[in-house]
C-alpha cells in the first residue's frame, strides 16, 4: 500500500505544517494584542498614568486646543478646525512640520530652474494651504469614524438606561467601553458633568469639539428630555435607527456619485502622465523653453485652472444632506 512512498515527503509535510502553525500562532498573538490595544481609548490611557480625573480632563482639553485665548494661532475658524480634527500635537510643532513640507517642493522647484520670485510667491500660499488641507483631512477621517461609532454608542446608552442607570452614568459607560474617538469625547462629557457642568451644556461642548452633523439630533433629544421629560430610552432607540439609515443613504449616494469623482481623478492624471511620458521618452523636448519665465507663469495658470475645474467637479459630486 505504501510502496514507493519516501520518508522525505513526510518530513516535508511535517515541516510545512509546523510553519503554518507557527505563522498562525504569531497571527493570533498579534491579533489579540491589537484587539486589547484598540479597546483602550486615550482618556483611559491617561488615567492609567496615575493622573487624577481632573488632570485628565485638563490635559485632554489642552491637547485639543479648547479654551485657548485669541493669540496669533487662535483664529476662530482655524481653532475650530484644529479642535474638530482631533490633533493632539502642539500647534507650533504642527505648523513647523507643515512649513517644512511646504519648503521642500519650493526648494526642489528652485533647484530645477524655477524663477526665485515665483517660488517666493508660492511659498506663503503653500504654508497656508498645507495645514488647512491636513486638518480638513484629519477632521474628515475623524468624522467618518465617529459617525460609525455613534449608533453603537446610542445603543449602549439605551441598554444602560434599561438597566436603570441615569444618563450621566450611561455616558460614562460609553467612555469606558468604546475606543477613540467617541470614547474620549464622551469621557470628557462625563468629566465635565462630574466637575459641575450641567449635562446639556456638556453635550453642546461635545458638538463644538466634534462638529459631526448627526450629533445635534442626540443633543436636542437629551435637551428636550431634560426640560420637558419623556422616555429618553425610546427616543435614543429610534435615533440610533435613524442615524444608521442616514449613514446607509449617505454611502449609497456616495457610490452613485463616484463617476464624477473618478472623472476628476482621470482628468487630473492625464496631463501629469502626459508630461511625465514626454520627459521620459523625449527629455529634450521642452529644453528650449524651460528657461523662459513665461513658461512657468503659463504652467502655473494651467495648474490653477485644473485645480479650479477639479474643485467644481468635486463640489457637484459631493452631495450633502
Amino acid at each position: 500500500m505504501f510502496e514507493g512512498f519516501s520518508a522525505i515527503y513526510a518530513i516535508y509535510a511535517g515541516a510545512g505544517l509546523t510553519g503554518i502553525m507557527i505563522a498562525e500562532a504569531f497571527y493570533l498573538l498579534y491579533a489579540g494584542h491589537k484587539d486589547r490595544r484598540a479597546a483602550i481609548n486615550r482618556r483611559v490611557k491617561l488615567q492609567d498614568k496615575k493622573l487624577s480625573q481632573e488632570q485628565v480632563l485638563i490635559q485632554l482639553r489642552k491637547e485639543r486646543g479648547v479654551g485657548e485665548g485669541t493669540g496669533l494661532f487662535s483664529l476662530d475658524r482655524f481653532r475650530a478646525l484644529r479642535t474638530q480634527s482631533g490633533l493632539i500635537a502642539p500647534l507650533p510643532k504642527f505648523l513647523g512640520i507643515t512649513t517644512g513640507g511646504a519648503a521642500l517642493p519650493v526648494l526642489a522647484a528652485i533647484w530645477n530652474g524655477l524663477p526665485f520670485m515665483f517660488s517666493l510667491a508660492a511659498f506663503p500660499l503653500l504654508c497656508l494651504a498645507i495645514p488647512i488641507m491636513a486638518l480638513r483631512f484629519l477632521r474628515k477621517r475623524r468624522h467618518k469614524m465617529f459617525g460609525m461609532q455613534l449608533p453603537e454608542a446610542l445603543e449602549l446608552i439605551t441598554r444602560s438606561l434599561k438597566a436603570g442607570h441615569p444618563v450621566p452614568v450611561a455616558i460614562a459607560m460609553v467612555a469606558r467601553e468604546m475606543p477613540d474617538p467617541i470614547g474620549t469625547e464622551f469621557g470628557v462629557v462625563a468629566d465635565e458633568v462630574t466637575y459641575g457642568s450641567d449635562l446639556v451644556s456638556a453635550l453642546h461642548s461635545l458638538f463644538e469639539r466634534v462638529g459631526h452633523e448627526d450629533l445635534p439630533l442626540f443633543v436636542t433629544a437629551v435637551s428636550i428630555q431634560s426640560s420637558s421629560g419623556g422616555n429618553l430610552r425610546e427616543i435614543l432607540d429610534g435615533l440610533s435607527s435613524v442615524i444608521r439609515e442616514r449613514g446607509k443613504l449617505r454611502r449609497k449616494v456616495r457610490a452613485i456619485s463616484t463617476e464624477g469623482r473618478m472623472s476628476a481623478y482621470i482628468l487630473t492624471a492625464v496631463p501629469v502622465l502626459l508630461i511625465t511620458g514626454i520627459m521620459v521618452l523625449m527629455p529634450h523636448f521642452y529644453e528650449s523653453v524651460w528657461g523662459e519665465p513665461l513658461t512657468w507663469y503659463l504652467l502655473g495658470g494651467s495648474i490653477a485652472w485644473l485645480l479650479l475645474g477639479n474643485a467644481m467637479m468635486f463640489k457637484m459630486s459631493n452631495v450633502r444632506f
